[in-house]
């Protein structure tokens, strides 16, 4: 027999697997599906500007009301909307449901790191052992199942767009433009580039509005309300409103959470190019819109399974090993972007890059939501909070001059942050471990005096 905590990580990831799902794939598809006047990617910049906005007060505010069961419930029905906005796409029903799932954005992460890092703890104590080997190997488990959404996700834009008979050859002319070797910003639409027949748009949309619908359920059904208590007494206590709303910032006091800032950032950096750069400037151009779910299939499959390996992995190595390995894979591949000049004759090197940043995203994800997770025990609202403000900054940033910025630009821009990042992670590590031995020391030093 499982455990019950173990039922509930279940649960949770069966849920965020169904939403991103459908999010995953819309989200994959923006910067092509609804190219006209950028308006794809104006979409995903409000989404995560909202997300900022949204990190400022509500996580704390809503779990420590509400509780983790119900924000996270709550918070999916935002997601939904976004479905129902791509339905007829325009400005007047893109940018308002991007608000809206922006606002549910930051709950909805917060409360489920909230989630698993109280059951890691719980479960930790119940088994005698080391609550950050617990709580890692929950996220590995999580992001195993949840990241296997962008597999189901695509597969379904790419079977379903796949009928299209609107798809034609691509023309050399268009192929010379791919890749960093033009400047990416006018990618010519052909036939196969362009918006596929309306029919297939909408029989896509409705399968994502309802796994998207399916979420919600699962969760609101199956998931235990294990924080109920403390919600309970949070809403007796009658804490000022100030507190709660400002917590997000008092958390900035701690030296070690600034200094994750670029590390944090970075997650959106590289989720964001390759989501809205790659499949755009790479696959649509030189293989077409129905590509890019196959492709992203690959991302997701070797994101998933490698977000359990290193789960795993981590009680063993330690993070900073990982971190590594993720920082010299995402190098590498960006060099290797720089100089590839994409053709449809290389179609297997199409697949090889989304695995390799698969690997690399694994662990950026597994491992800094668990590193939050371990550093600020205390104010896990707060610090997830933190968590999703700047990983939705880096997304801010990236989307913003999608439009303007050429991809070469862009990419030596992923590779300036990642070395930032190289630089200022480090630092925490080295100070956690020194902390890590000197207690070790004393606790030694005591049970001998004892």
């Amino acid at each position: 027999m499982i455990s019950r905590n173990f039922k509930n990580v279940l649960v949770v990831s069966i849920g965020f697997l169904s939403l991103f799902t459908a999010y995953g794939g819309l989200q994959s598809l923006q910067s092509s599906l609804n190219a006209a006047e950028g308006m794809g990617v104006a979409s995903l910049s409000v989404i995560y500007a909202a997300i900022i906005v949204s990190s400022m007060f509500l996580p704390p505010i809503m779990i420590k009301n509400l509780g983790c069961k119900w924000t996270i419930v709550v918070s999916m029905a935002c997601y939904v909307s976004y479905s129902f906005g791509n339905l007829y796409p325009g400005w007047y029903t893109l940018i308002p449901t991007s608000v809206i799932l922006g606002l549910g954005g930051s709950p909805l992460w917060s409360a489920k790191c909230t989630y698993l890092t109280i059951s890691g703890n719980l479960q930790a104590a119940k088994d005698n052992k080391k609550g950050s080997d617990v709580i890692n190997y929950y996220f590995g488990i999580f992001f195993f199942i949840f990241q296997s959404s962008a597999v189901w996700g695509n597969l379904m834009s790419s079977l379903i767009f796949g009928q299209d008979t609107a798809i034609v050859d691509i023309p050399q002319e268009q192929l010379d433009s791919c890749g960093a070797a033009d400047c990416g910003l006018n990618v010519t639409a052909y036939g196969n580039t362009t918006r596929p027949e309306q029919k297939l748009v909408w029989t896509l949309v409705g399968s994502y509005i309802g796994v998207g619908v399916l979420a919600i359920l699962i969760v609101a059904v199956f998931l235990d309300n294990i924080d109920r208590e403390q919600a309970s007494e949070f809403r007796g206590s009658q804490q000022p409103f100030c507190h709660t709303f400002l917590a997000t910032f008092r958390l900035l006091k701690d030296w070690r959470l600034v200094t994750l800032i670029p590390l944090t950032m970075y997650s959106g950096f590289e989720q964001s190019f390759l989501s809205g750069e790659y499949t755009k400037n790479y696959v649509t151009c030189a293989l077409g819109i129905h590509y890019v779910g196959f492709v992203m299939m690959c991302f997701g499959a070797s994101n998933s399974l490698c977000s359990i390996l290193f789960g795993r992995l981590a009680r063993y190595t330690g993070r900073a090993p990982l971190f590594a390995l993720a920082a010299l894979t995402n190098l590498s591949c960006i060099i290797a972007l720089l100089y590839w000049r994409p053709h449809r004759d290389q179609l297997a090197v199409f697949f090889v890059f989304p695995a390799l940043w698969g690997l690399s995203d694994a662990i950026w994800q597994t491992q800094t939501n668990a590193l939050y997770g371990i550093l600020f025990p205390r104010e896990k609202e707060a610090a997830f909070a933190n968590y999703r403000m700047w990983e939705s900054l880096g997304f801010v940033i990236a989307f913003a001059y999608s439009t303007f910025l050429c991809l070469e630009y862009k990419l030596y821009i992923v590779l300036a942050v990642l070395v930032i990042t190289a630089i200022t992670y480090p630092i925490v590590e080295y100070y956690e471990h020194n902390l890590k031995s000197s207690t070790e020391a004393l606790q030694s030093v005591w049970s001998v005096m004892g």
